[in-house]
């Protein structure tokens, strides 16, 4: 094809096979885009483009992967704000008839291109090793295993007592996230033997995101990564069904696991007495607070908090 065309925070070259994306690196680009990179978007797995309207007059393209083909967007699941999408690229208003030519090449290649069947994402997964910070702990891996560290603060009892958690890809059957918006936010791994608890905050294969802990442009790309090497690995269930077929049996076998809420094999960590973990748990505030990292008054309301767990 040959055509060039530079927008707002990127520039789109289209090849013979594929759409090649490269993003600008200034302040303003959205930090999802910056950490990307480029992405290189091949014909076939173009479910549809179209051209529309943007704001104060600009013209916006817009390209959407099919579903099982890039693992940044199944892993988005729609949920990326229009700044973010990385197959959005905003022109001014005078380039929007080579916009519409753009996208009717596109059209064209892509119902002309073969169709992959074999469940494999034709996108390349963000590379690791990858990690970030939730609000509950920190999350790492490396491409075949994920690792928890619950932080000391954050972590609720259940996770402080499961203790840090190590997943093999090949316990996986997907991954759900949720953006960082308000309160709200998480990135949890949805197991194949199943029993989780609903809420995030009370489940150790999942760390919980806010708006200053595990950032979209670094929580999406760990949950991509993941699901590409799940996937991989034979989890081949999107991460919205796997979860909803998951938790459809989470009574059960939490009941197997020996009590309400935790999974019935999440990691090899042992589990202590409530009396014993909030101890050990009030000490360490104690010596945080001796080296001058909590102030009294937050020793004092977490101490509160641990006790009344009691």
């Amino acid at each position: 094809m040959g055509e060039v065309l530079t927008g707002v925070h990127a520039t789109w070259e289209f090849g013979t096979d594929a759409v090649h994306i490269r993003y600008e690196r200034g302040v303003r680009t959205p930090r999802l885009l910056q950490v990307l990179g480029e992405r290189r978007l091949p014909y076939e797995a173009v479910a549809s483009v179209e051209t529309g309207r943007g704001r104060r007059g600009t013209v916006v393209l817009r390209a959407r992967p099919r579903p099982g083909t890039d693992p940044l967007t199944d892993a988005a699941d729609g949920q990326l704000r229009d700044s973010a999408d990385p197959y959005r690229l905003v022109l001014p208003a005078d380039r929007e008839g080579l916009a519409e030519h753009c996208a009717r090449l596109v059209r064209e290649a892509a119902s002309g291109s073969g169709r992959r069947r074999n469940g494999g994402f034709l996108l390349p997964a963000p590379p690791v090793p990858l990690q970030f910070g939730g609000r509950d702990g920190r999350a790492s891996f490396d491409g075949r295993e994920v690792f928890f560290h619950w932080s000391l603060t954050g972590a609720s009892a259940a996770k402080w007592k499961a203790g840090d958690q190590t997943f093999p890809v090949e316990r996986l059957a997907g991954v759900e996230w949720r953006p960082p918006r308000g309160t709200g936010g998480h990135l949890r791994l949805l197991l194949r033997e199943g029993g989780q608890p609903a809420d995030p905050a009370e489940d150790p294969a999942a760390v919980v995101l806010g708006l200053v802990h595990g950032a979209v442009h670094d929580s999406l790309p760990f949950a991509a990564a993941v699901l590409a090497a799940s996937r991989a690995a034979g989890g081949a269930a999107p991460a919205h069904s796997a979860y909803s077929a998951l938790s459809s049996r989470s009574s059960a076998s939490a009941a197997r696991a020996g009590g309400p809420g935790l999974p019935a094999a999440a990691g090899s960590a042992r589990y202590r007495s409530d009396a014993a973990d909030i101890a050990d748990r009030i000490r360490h505030l104690g010596e945080l607070r001796g080296a001058g990292l909590l102030t009294d008054e937050e020793f004092t309301t977490k101490k509160a908090q641990l006790l009344a767990e009691l």
